[in-house]
């Protein structure tokens, strides 16, 4: 097994979001990579430019961002042949680790958009080390960026950040600074596929809490109508637990609810609806133990929606 930190450089369409391909909204035009064994030791890394074939011209966000000169893009190779390159690189069995949630999906975005077949596992688990960053170090909240991270770990600042290698570099060195017990237990799932049917639904068991992605639904509503969506247990005794308040809105794709374990005590259920590419909405579903404060907290944002809709 090697640890893969990937990081990513994307440009977007010039002349704004109206005139943007809605299925390639960011096309890659660098990868950045290093591959680390099980001990996080640095073995190889892995460096390429991309010349863009639909964004041609440099977004002028990107242009203030990144290094890259369009001279640089024109001498790349095209993604379909880097893409390739990169997975042989990768090896045959990688644990892909980035920062932050967006490098992967953009990825297989790009792959799609060139018809690139999608090797990758089903579901697709990773490491987002600025998540981890922050259980590690922070409230398990808050998400840095990676200079933060570099800044508080007293990492030497030897080369400019938003170039992709850099980036991969920085990241690896934060890696570093945790134990590979740290990252394994934290992994994430990515979104760009999501379960099809209710035997693809995926259930994660974290130390604090639990995770659950579901099959679509044509709407909002039908998806909190349905059972497996809206159930709640305590995920150390395994038991069916009652809900003290039952799931209510928190925003127009948000809903919670608070439950009570006789044994365990309170736990916050948090269910976030993301609509996928065809229109159709698949639910994520989060329950984790919470302290008497926060969950009165959540009796007080219930009693704050339940004003503003009467208002």
């Amino acid at each position: 097994m090697n640890f893969i930190v990937l990081d990513l450089e994307w440009n977007q369409c010039p002349t704004g979001k109206p005139d943007a391909i809605c299925q390639l909204p960011f096309e890659i035009i660098e990868i950045g990579a290093f591959k680390l064994d099980e001990m996080l030791t640095i073995k190889d890394s892995f460096r390429e430019i991309i010349r863009p074939q639909v964004y041609r011209t440099l977004h002028f966000k990107t242009r203030e961002i990144i290094s890259l000169r369009s001279i640089d893009l024109e001498n790349g190779r095209t993604f379909p042949e880097v893409i390739r390159d990169f997975f042989d690189w990768c090896g045959s069995d990688p644990c892909f680790c980035t920062w932050g949630p967006s490098d992967l999906m953009e990825l297989q975005r790009n792959m799609a958009y060139h018809d690139i077949p999608n090797t990758f596992p089903f579901p697709l688990m990773y490491y987002d080390i600025q998540k981890i960053f922050s259980i590690r170090y922070e409230d398990r909240r808050t998400r840095r960026s990676l200079e933060f991270a570099v800044d508080y770990l007293s990492i030497p600042k030897e080369v400019a950040f938003h170039c992709a290698l850099s980036d991969a570099h920085y990241t690896s060195l934060v890696m570093q600074h945790m134990t590979r017990y740290e990252i394994l237990e934290n992994s994430s799932v990515d979104y760009f596929r999501t379960p099809e049917n209710r035997k693809e639904e995926i259930h994660i068991q974290y130390p604090t809490y639990t995770k659950y992605v579901s099959r679509p639904f044509p709407s909002k509503i039908q998806a909190m109508k349905d059972r497996v969506v809206t159930s709640t247990s305590c995920f150390l005794c395994r038991k069916n637990i009652p809900k003290k308040i039952r799931w209510f809105s928190s925003g127009s794709r948000n809903y919670l609810c608070l439950c009570q374990c006789e044994e365990h005590g309170y736990l916050k259920g948090k269910i976030r609806l993301r609509q996928r590419g065809d229109g159709k909405y698949y639910a994520v579903k989060t329950i984790r133990f919470v302290t008497p404060d926060e969950a009165s907290a959540v009796a007080q944002r219930k009693e704050s929606q339940h004003n503003k809709n009467r208002t």
